[in-house]
């Protein structure tokens, strides 16, 4: 496979950029899979939320897209980030889609019954792993170029949102201290953690396939959509709602006062308000975070939740890089 290694000038640019903080890097158990040939924009732009033809305009071409693929009835089947391989508009466009591991053959599946006969590829990248990359705090050694930058084939902002950080996709068993000098090897849950904290869904706990709705799960905020773009799939309940211009309920990070115990609360549960009015249901979390799908008319009120019996307080928040509009 003919990737696109990322340089090292790049790197050390990037390093500067960091102010000497040292980064964590954090090995996710997502799956990649890859989509190449003449025709692989046009065949995914008609199943995807977003505006896949950008990867191959020529230009200033953006190196990664953040959508989701939704069903016939408008709700989200996966959610999936995109990234650019190929250099030119001159080379094969040559397209890498992030997916929740879990369902890797489903997503094959659903590519390949909409390929008909297009000239494209598709297969999976075992080879390949994935890292998000969260700049830190302590202070790094961010002036040592890496020594294997061959190992590292892409590294690009988070396409979602400035505080998710980076994505580096690298080879199978690469050294990430030698690919971002000063970088640490985190703990996955303190990203997942960190995406709980900022309201960040991702994978099919947070966005249950056929169930999750994407104005809702704020797709429009994390550059996850174009409304212009034309027809794919689930587009038309998509659109009315945005131009109805009235959602009810959203995706909102919650905290608990302290972290729960065992298995913690059960995808699903049935948040509501101390007066006993429903008022949303918990999604999925980790220690005292967690994100929920919560009504805004209740979203600032107390909130609880039973659990094993006992009623468990709880509290939302409108995360601070949302637009300022919608935080009102």
């Amino acid at each position: 496979m003919l990737v696109r290694a990322i340089t090292a000038p790049g790197l050390r640019r990037w390093c500067r950029g960091r102010r000497g903080a040292a980064a964590a890097c954090f090995p996710l158990g997502r799956a990649l899979l890859g989509v190449r040939g003449a025709e692989a924009a046009v065949f995914l732009q008609g199943l995807l939320t977003n505006d896949v033809t950008q990867l191959v305009a020529a230009g200033d071409a953006p190196p990664a897209l953040y959508a989701h693929a939704l069903n016939v009835q408008g709700r989200c089947l996966y959610d999936v980030i995109l990234y650019r391989l190929h250099r030119s508009t001159a080379e094969e466009p040559h397209i890498l889609l992030e997916c929740d591991s879990s369902v890797l053959d489903s997503i094959q599946k659903h590519l390949k019954l909409y390929k008909i006969r297009r000239k494209v590829t598709i297969s999976p990248c075992p080879e390949l792993s994935l890292w998000a990359v969260i700049p830190g705090e302590q202070p790094g050694d961010a002036s040592s170029l890496p020594k294997s930058a061959d190992q590292a084939l892409l590294l690009t902002p988070d396409p979602r949102t400035e505080v998710m950080g980076w994505r580096l996709i690298a080879k199978k068993g690469a050294n990430l201290s030698e690919i971002i000098p000063g970088s640490q090897v985190g703990d996955v849950q303190d990203y997942h953690r960190h995406r709980y904290k900022q309201g960040i869904p991702e994978g099919v706990k947070d966005l249950p396939p056929g169930v999750a709705l994407p104005l809702e799960s704020n797709l429009a905020f994390m550059n996850g959509i174009s409304f212009t773009k034309g027809c794919y799939i689930g587009q038309e309940l998509t659109a009315r709602t945005h131009h109805m211009g009235v959602i009810r309920k959203r995706l909102l990070p919650v905290r608990f006062p302290a972290p729960l115990p065992g298995p913690g609360l059960p995808e699903g549960a049935e948040i509501l308000t101390e007066s006993g009015k429903p008022a949303g249901k918990f999604r999925a979390g980790g220690g005292e975070v967690g994100i929920a799908l919560l009504r805004l008319a209740h979203a600032h009120e107390p909130l609880c939740v039973n659990l094993g019996g006992d009623r468990v307080r709880l509290s939302a928040s409108t995360p601070q890089w949302w637009p300022k509009a919608a935080a009102k």
